[in-house]
């Protein structure tokens, strides 16, 4: 059984995140969906949900999901607030590569507002066959890490 990936978006990204879902099950995936439904007419708060799916992220519960609002800033400023989330806006398939490659994403934040759909989808699969490099890159995320804690120790 492949591992699970955890998405969820606020109601400017559910028609997106609808859209990656119905995408990732054609290929049998696993898919937590964490929401907002498609058929929600109520306008919801980005935070809420990005926290859901990173919290999931930081226990290690899960390793890998996908975070969609209207432009996907918001959702990333949210979600990287968590230790261990490297969450990445993605626009092009050289970022889609690249977060994977050297940084080591483990949540893919896509704006539903501003990138064609379709392209979105190759993103996923770019993001999702993508193996992180490590090396020189594990080092660099390792310093990220010692920041983590650094600021974690001095806010108790």
């Amino acid at each position: 059984m492949s591992q699970q990936i955890g998405i969820a978006s606020d109601h400017g990204g559910k028609v997106l995140k609808d859209k990656i879902t119905c995408f990732l099950k054609e290929q049998s995936l696993d898919i937590r969906d964490l929401g907002v439904s498609l058929d929600s007419s109520a306008s919801v708060d980005y935070p809420d949900y990005a926290a859901q799916l990173a919290k999931l992220i930081a226990s290690g519960q899960l390793k890998r999901g996908i975070l969609v609002c209207g432009s996907g800033v918001g959702m990333s400023i949210a979600a990287n607030r968590y230790p261990g989330v490297r969450a990445a806006l993605v626009t092009d398939e050289f970022t889609a590569k690249m977060c994977r490659l050297h940084n080591d994403a483990n949540i893919l934040c896509l704006g539903e507002r501003v990138i064609n759909h379709d392209r979105a989808l190759e993103f996923v699969t770019i993001w999702l066959n993508t193996t992180f490099e490590g090396g020189r890159h594990q080092q660099r995320l390792d310093k990220i890490t010692e920041i983590e804690k650094a600021l974690g120790s001095s806010q108790k």
